[in-house]
């Protein structure tokens, strides 16, 4: 931590916390505002199905690679640094998207949009990270989740509405906006919170062996995959949006707002509910409850698509939990990962959002298409994949100091 944390933010503590959740709600907003447009975008340029989805892989990719650099370049350059040039870069990558006449250059700026758009949310949590201790770290967590959860249920209706009205490139045009503003916010009031004397060297040798150090503590990875792998649980329902909510909820698209409302809440509402338990009960016991929370809804939803016809009324509210039990206990686990290396949680962060992003980009090019055709293999998958995370939390929490 800081030394001069109170001297570098004197205000309030919320204010931090909203500037830090609008650089990592880029990211998925960036993703959810243009799928409304997808089928427009496709006749306007003459794209199939399948060259649009390479917009969404590319910016996966893109994503997921860049991810495992963002945090190392800022314990060596500073934090500032190296939000402004990705914020800035995204702006560019934004422009390029709303001035592409066709699919080739639509994916090549999608990927550029990609490999800048992680760079907020990565270095977000090591500044947390670098300004509070750790139960102020894991309210402003907390509030950081809150706000991000806000974007995927926003960015549809707004990329909607904007598809309806205008076009395709008004969506992109909004991109660059909101990047310009957030480019002038973070270059007026953000400020360097890495001392330094704290900076890492740039060289090659040295980032080597920090990457080394990270992949070579199972303490770190058994935190990253408790972390990330059984947000696939809920997030693979998001991915299989169209066929679970149309074809087997037979939901009208005007209705599909309901899952994500109910999903949003309960990620809203466990990340509320994680802040105020910061400083008040036990991290190891916080994480507990989250995963007893997902692990009893998991298997609630097995029996129930096993048992009955699936029905909206009754097939929403086990994700809206799930989601409500994954962000109780994310908060607290992204801290103790980023814990594991002081000296390097820049790098951290980055190898985490790297593990993560190429979780979800497997589960959207190779899990999903598998089982969406049915609700009980969602369900199963569910399952499955926040087993892999009650499984990685139980071997590492008695091997934590």
């Amino acid at each position: 931590m800081n030394p001069e944390a109170e001297k570098l933010w004197p205000g309030k503590r919320w204010t931090l916390a909203l500037m830090l959740a609008c650089l990592g709600m880029l990211g998925p907003f960036s993703i959810d505002t243009y799928l409304p447009a997808f089928s427009g975008i496709a006749q306007t340029i003459g794209a199939t199905p399948v060259q649009m989805q390479q917009t969404l892989s590319s910016y996966l990719l893109g994503f997921a690679v860049m991810n495992l650099f963002h945090g190392a370049l800022s314990d060596s350059l500073g934090r500032k640094p190296v939000i402004l040039f990705g914020v800035a870069l995204f702006t560019v990558a934004s422009v390029g998207c709303a001035m592409s006449n066709s699919i080739a250059s639509l994916v090549a700026f999608r990927a550029l949009q990609g490999m800048s758009a992680g760079a907020g949310m990565v270095v977000s949590r090591a500044i947390i990270r670098d300004m509070f201790p750790p139960a102020d770290a894991q309210r402003v967590m907390s509030q950081v989740t809150i706000y991000f959860g806000i974007a995927p249920a926003v960015a549809p209706l707004v990329g909607g509405f904007l598809f309806a009205h205008y076009n395709w490139h008004s969506i992109f045009w909004l991109l660059v906006v909101l990047g310009a503003m957030l480019w002038v916010a973070c270059w007026r009031w953000l400020p360097e919170t890495l001392q330094p004397e704290a900076r890492q060297s740039f060289h090659p040798a040295h980032l080597l062996s920090g990457y080394w150090q990270l992949i070579r503590s199972p303490r770190f990875l058994a935190l990253v995959v408790a972390s990330g792998v059984p947000f696939n649980g809920m997030f693979l329902y998001v991915l299989s949006a169209p066929e679970f909510l149309g074809r087997h909820l037979r939901l009208v698209p005007t209705q599909f707002f309901w899952f994500f409302l109910l999903t949003i809440g309960g990620i809203m509402g466990g990340a509320w509910l994680s802040g105020r338990m910061a400083g008040r009960t036990k991290p190891r016991h916080q994480i507990r409850h989250g995963f007893l929370i997902m692990l009893i809804t998991s298997l609630v939803n097995v029996v129930l698509n096993l048992l009955f016809e699936p029905q909206a009324w009754w097939a929403l509210l086990p994700l809206a939990v799930f989601a409500f039990g994954w962000a109780l206990m994310v908060p607290v686990v992204t801290l103790l990962a980023l814990d594991q290396v002081p000296e390097r949680r820049g790098m951290a962060s980055s190898v985490q959002a790297c593990v993560g992003s190429l979780a979800n980009a497997a589960v959207a090019g190779i899990v999903a298409p598998l089982v969406m055709h049915s609700t009980i293999a969602l369900a199963f998958t569910s399952l499955g994949m926040m087993a892999v995370g009650i499984l990685a939390w139980v071997w590492v929490r008695p091997r934590l100091p």
